[in-house]
């Protein structure tokens, strides 16, 4: 399995490794994190959004992200929820409020044994659910007590969700389309990766390297000679300069294009 991560500037391949597909995508996010970052920070380069799509979506990759300053524009899976349906959150007293108005204190941590992650749980006594007109609805056949689990990561996902949802977030998604989904399809179409015919993971990144590196060198390529031209271009626009200046016309300098530190899975 191929982990990709491309930036929005140029489309140049700033990581690809090759991972064993036993294993989800969003449990390679932090690796691919730790590894890339101080890389970019070497290099004098400013990381500062996340992007990717939902497959890296997990409430400890949110938490992480944002121990790491990076703003992660990452859709949540189809499984979280904020807590039942009509429930609502109090944040300041951390317990939620049902729809007959009575709240359901938070009683304790604890770690899913099935999905290995930290939720917290919340419950009402007997006594308070005793005599709800809707208790049939909300507890079921069997229960006495309504009690429900909410993943720990809440205000997390919840900061994720409202960056998603934003302006800006809709931007980043066009923007991931419009980005990675190429250049993977440019790597496998082009740049042998369609099938990697090797054995082991350390032959299968050192086709994955190759590929990356053909890839960026062709953009280097391209992009050099862009320079070039801008480079006489601006000669040019020297040579009038001065040729205005000496003729008291003044002098016009266009504004830069703004460039977005981006990094996109």
């Amino acid at each position: 399995m191929s982990q990709l991560s491309v930036d929005t500037a140029h489309h140049v391949i700033t990581d690809i490794q090759a991972y064993h597909a036993d294993k989800k995508d969003n449990q390679y996010l932090q690796d691919i994190v730790n590894r890339l970052k101080p890389r970019l920070h070497h290099s004098g380069l400013l990381w500062q959004n996340c992007v990717a799509d939902t497959g890296y979506s997990s409430g400890e990759n949110y938490a992480f992200l944002e121990q790491v300053n990076l703003q992660s524009f990452i859709p949540p899976h189809g499984t979280y929820k904020g807590g039942p349906k009509g429930f609502i959150y109090n944040d300041q007293e951390d317990h939620y409020v049902c729809p007959q108005g009575k709240s359901i204190p938070f009683k304790k941590v604890f770690k899913d044994y099935r999905t290995q992650t930290l939720k917290k749980e919340y419950r009402g006594s007997s006594k308070l659910c005793n005599g709800c007109p809707i208790a049939s609805q909300c507890l079921g056949k069997s229960a006495k007590e309504k009690k429900f689990s909410v993943t720990y990561y809440r205000e997390e996902y919840e900061r994720n969700n409202a960056r998603v949802h934003s302006k800006q977030g809709r931007f980043m998604k066009r923007k991931r389309q419009s980005t990675v989904e190429p250049v993977f399809g440019t790597l496998t179409q082009f740049m042998g990766l369609r099938k990697i015919n090797t054995i082991g993971i350390q032959q299968a990144n050192k086709v994955m390297h190759l590929a990356a590196m053909a890839y960026n060198l062709k953009k280097y390529l391209k992009f050099t000679q862009k320079l070039a031209k801008s480079k006489a271009k601006a000669l040019g626009f020297v040579f009038f300069e001065i040729t205005a200046l000496t003729k008291g016309i003044g002098s016009y300098i266009p504004p830069f294009k703004k460039q977005y530190s981006t990094l996109i899975f």
